[in-house]
């Protein structure tokens, strides 16, 4: 094993289960969330030795796999409806787990440039962190999270 792909490797253990919640918030299908967590990890390995270091390696690797999961989202919704059973057997039915469900479904109504600013606010990033990652301001942040909010508080009253 090379030294670039020992470093590889030690930068995906270290980041792992950033990239598994921002592939989970493009999907709560298992498979899915390894196919998105494959496509991820493919993109950081073709940039892996061109990385500079201008920035944290966890921004990098947050825009990676955001830019990974937006573009394959918007394939995906592109070229067909996912047909799904509304039942799963296995679900938990406490008030919690409802909520946090609900809370997914109308997250994943959002675009996917504001599932991806949601994400990242309920990661605890400071919107300056959101904004470098993302590609926008601090301030453009402030005021997306704004309406973003507006918009689930008007889902839940439909």
């Amino acid at each position: 094993m090379t030294t670039l792909e020992k470093q590889f490797a030690q930068t995906i253990a270290e980041h792992k289960s950033t990239i598994y919640t921002v592939c989970y918030m493009f999907s709560k299908d298992a498979d899915e969330v390894n196919d998105l967590f494959q496509e991820v990890l493919v993109n950081i390995w073709k940039g892996f030795d061109s990385f500079e270091h201008r920035s944290d390696i966890k921004t990098w690797i947050y825009r990676i796999a955001l830019n990974t999961c937006i573009s394959i989202d918007r394939k995906k919704r592109r070229s067909y409806a996912r047909l799904t059973m509304d039942i799963n057997l296995f679900e938990d039915h406490d008030e919690d787990t409802r909520q946090v469900d609900m809370l997914h479904k109308r997250i994943s109504k959002l675009q996917p440039f504001d599932r991806a600013i949601v994400l990242l606010w309920l990661e605890n990033l400071s919107y300056e962190e959101i904004g470098q990652i993302i590609g926008i301001s601090t301030k453009n942040v402030s005021v997306r999270l704004f309406r973003i909010r507006e918009q689930l508080k008007q889902m839940s009253n439909d």
